[in-house]
């Protein structure tokens, strides 16, 4: 007896083995087979049982137990036919194949679990004529198939010689099956024996088996075998091949790495399992409008993914480039609308003023409506923070119908950022600009380059050169990326950058530029934007209808007075919140609310006033100058202060002042000293009396040479003992020669002592154009006087 020693696999399902009887020639099937008039039938789940193979079945179903258990008793004849679906665990009728073979039982054996053994001999085959009973178990009428004689036909002899030959060679290559397993083989004479027990221990599917049984003719049963031992030896040799390819690379103290190296050699001969994986990558490739240097990096990338093993660290790395590369828009553009009417009623819709930026975009429209392709700008918005900036950008792009994507440069300090890095690092992306491009899926989207003003430098490079090929309308058509190791067109997408200062912009990149200066809202604009925008917008997030109250232009002008100092409207903004919550708490406790909101009511809710311009009436003593300043978040008015005291002449200064406004002080004291007879100040107190300038709020760095001309003023009032007109403010720079310089920011220095209440500013004549600039509404009132001498300013500002 030999268990399972040929061509099976091992299964822990096969609930049978195999057993070479002692006694393999015909003897046992030459006595006349007498078969009762009804035969039990014993389905099987997993086998098909030929004439002659002794197998043992352990026997589980209830019906099976019950038709063994009857059979043993009289004949201990069973018919055994093979189940068309080995998952069905009641079979019926039509679950059954029609021919089996008939067994004897040759032992019934009970297990210690319980169960039943039954070992079984094939006799003859049968045919089912008619299924008799179902209940308790089946029985059938059955017909034998007699086997036919080949005695003396050379070619089934040769036949039966290759099967042998076969079964040799698959145990040779099948270390798991003993030697021994051979010398039985050749030791079976009887052909018919021989092929029914190769048949039985073929590892081949159930169907092919069941085929076996049914063909009648024994020469083209040894066929159909021969053919699948055929199949069963090419699938021994590869095994046999995988695995000795792989011994020789075994380190015996790492299974894992064997088991990596089998896997790879399995491989290398089956194509691997990544083919449905690069297949699509392929497909998607296919619509691709992409250059022929980029077409030709993905063939070879494709390739180069196809040799791989999903699981070497090199293959995410190829992936993801191809991803990359399948998911940038090449040639896929957006349509712009042309139409400039509804352009510019989407960009009044969303802004108030900003007409200077809104001409601009309408003129760029115009061109590529009339040329069809140019270039896009590179515009810089340049303002104060929350006047709309990155808003704005937005809007744009809904204006001309582009996708819009924002890319935030504040504290970048790493040129890879922009760039990308190598791929072959870990962790490495594609820089900003290529992953915002493949976040639009758009090749000419609006993007937004925030705070490009705030780029950081330190010692892994300085982004803000990297930005110069970004932002080049020659260079840009061609911007290579180190991560997608190709050239890009960025020409077709409208770059705009944002930025608070523009001195904190590297020279070279602010050449590039085409920078549109954005100055703050005047308290006229901030009523309209905060009517238009900001009081319905509040009143949506704090769950209010728009009608349940009003708030009137003096109202918001109160606030916005009141309550902020600021260019934009961002306070503005947090202000008007305040309110709505103070509403929504009155409605939620009281169900009602009052119908318009008064002075008295923004009291009641913000407190007292923040701010006043009772500063200026005062602050109107002699050596008490008014001048005005630019910084980064808008204008601002600030106060300089002059105080003699007995000494040798000596001039000091306080307040935090930087460098050039220290020397701007000196000129002003120096010129003074100069000019004592032309201003009529007495000569002789500069000698006696010493002078200290003081700029208030000394926590405050001051820099800058536009406070000339008033700390001029304050040291001429202070020497003089003359006031300086109330309400009266100024800048500029003063040279030794007495002159009046022009200086910048004027629209934000005017807009500043228009919300401080001032109503006179002295400045250089060269700055009236930016005063014309101005909406004259916005500064009615207000009394300009332009000046070239600083005698001018001393006859205009001393009283």
């Amino acid at each position: 007896m030999n268990n399972n020693f040929f061509m099976q696999g091992q299964d822990d399902e096969m609930d049978f083995m195999p057993i070479i009887p002692l006694n393999d020639d015909d003897d046992s099937n030459a006595e006349e087979l007498v078969v009762a008039a009804e035969l039990p039938i014993l389905p099987l789940r997993n086998t098909v049982l030929f004439p002659g193979v002794v197998i043992p079945i352990t026997v589980g179903r209830d019906k099976s137990i019950k038709a063994i258990t009857d059979a043993n008793k009289t004949d201990k004849l069973v018919g055994v036919v093979a189940q068309k679906d080995s998952t069905v665990e009641e079979p019926l009728v039509t679950d059954l194949e029609n021919i089996g073979t008939v067994a004897k039982i040759i032992k019934l054996i009970k297990m210690p679990d319980g169960g039943t053994t039954v070992i079984l001999q094939g006799r003859k085959r049968f045919v089912v004529e008619e299924i008799t009973t179902e209940d308790p178990y089946f029985k059938a009428k059955i017909k034998i198939l007699e086997e036919e004689k080949r005695k003396g036909d050379k070619d089934f002899d040769a036949i039966v010689g290759s099967i042998k030959d076969l079964a040799a060679q698959i145990i040779g290559l099948s270390p798991n099956l003993p030697s021994e397993a051979g010398i039985i083989l050749k030791n079976i004479e009887n052909p018919s024996f021989l092929i029914h027990f190769v048949s039985s221990n073929l590892n081949c599917e159930l169907k092919d088996k069941q085929r076996l049984l049914v063909i009648s003719d024994l020469k083209e049963r040894a066929e159909l075998l021969m053919n699948l031992m055929h199949t069963e030896l090419q699938y021994a040799e590869l095994k046999n091949k995988v695995t000795n390819k792989t011994r020789a690379e075994l380190d015996k103290q790492q299974r894992e790495y064997f088991l990596q190296q089998q896997m790879k050699a399995i491989k290398d001969e089956l194509g691997g399992d990544n083919v449905a994986e690069v297949k699509e990558m392929q497909k998607r490739a296919e619509g691709k409008k992409w250059s022929a240097a980029a077409a030709e990096m993905f063939k070879k990338g494709a390739e180069k993914l196809e040799r791989m093993h999903p699981s070497t660290p090199d293959y995410s790395v190829v992936y993801n480039h191809l991803d990359l590369m399948l998911d940038l828009p090449w040639d896929d553009l957006t349509n712009d609308s042309y139409d400039l009417k509804k352009a510019k009623k989407v960009l009044d819709h969303d802004h108030y003023g900003m007409h200077k930026i809104k001409e601009r975009i309408l003129e760029y429209l115009a061109v590529l409506k009339l040329k069809g392709d140019m270039k896009s700008p590179i515009l810089c918005f340049i303002g104060p923070p929350g006047i709309g900036k990155t808003s704005l950008g937005k809007s744009i792009a809904a204006a001309i119908n582009r996708k819009y994507v924002r890319v935030s440069l504040g504290g970048v300090h790493d040129e890879s950022e922009i760039r990308g890095h190598r791929k072959t690092y870990i962790g490495a992306m594609p820089g900003r600009i290529v992953q915002s491009i493949r976040k639009a899926k758009s090749g000419n989207p609006v993007m937004i380059l925030d705070e490009i003003d705030k780029v950081g430098t330190d010692h892994r490079g300085d982004p803000s050169s990297a930005l110069l090929e970004v932002l080049d309308p020659e260079q840009n058509s061609t911007f290579y990326d180190n991560y997608l190791e190709l050239e890009y067109d960025l020409s077709k997408v409208l770059f705009i950058a944002t930025a608070n200062n523009i001195s904190n912009i590297q020279p070279a990149l602010r050449d590039r530029l085409e920078v549109i200066d954005l100055s703050g809202y005047a308290v006229e604009e901030k009523i309209e934007i905060a009517k238009r925008h900001l009081v319905p917008k509040e009143k949506e997030m704090h769950g209010l209808k728009p009608e349940s109250f009003k708030m009137s232009d003096t109202v918001l002008q109160k606030v916005i007075e009141d309550y902020t100092r600021e260019s934009g409207v961002r306070e503005l903004d947090r202000q008007l919140a305040s309110i709505m919550r103070y509403q929504a708490k009155e409605l939620v406790l009281r169900d009602k609310l009052k119908a318009t909101i008064t002075n008295n009511d923004v009291e009641k809710i913000l407190g007292k006033p923040r701010y006043s311009n009772e500063l200026y009436k005062t602050a109107n003593i002699p050596g008490v100058a008014v001048g005005l300043a630019w910084t980064y978040v808008g204008g601002d008015i600030l106060f300089i202060e002059t105080l003699l005291s007995e000494g040798k002449g000596e001039l000091q200064l306080t307040g935090n002042l930087g460098n050039v406004m220290k020397e701007s002080a000196t000129t002003a004291f120096t010129w003074l000293k100069g000019s004592a007879k032309k201003t009529g100040i007495d000569a002789e107190l500069f000698t006696k009396k010493n002078a200290h300038i003081h700029v208030p709020e000394g926590a405050t760095p001051k820099d800058g040479p536009s406070a000339g001309i008033t700390m001029m003023c304050a040291l001429a009032s202070a020497y003089s003992g003359r006031k300086i007109k109330p309400y009266l403010a100024m800048t500029g720079e003063i040279t030794l020669r007495g002159q009046v310089l022009p200086v910048g920011g004027i629209k934000e220095k005017v807009l500043a002592a228009k919300r401080s209440g001032i109503k006179e500013i002295i400045m250089c004549y060269v700055n009236e154009k930016d005063v014309l600039e101005i909406n004259p509404h916005y500064i009615k009132g207000m009394k300009f006087h332009y000046v070239k001498t600083m005698v001018q300013v001393l006859e205009i500002a001393l009283v």
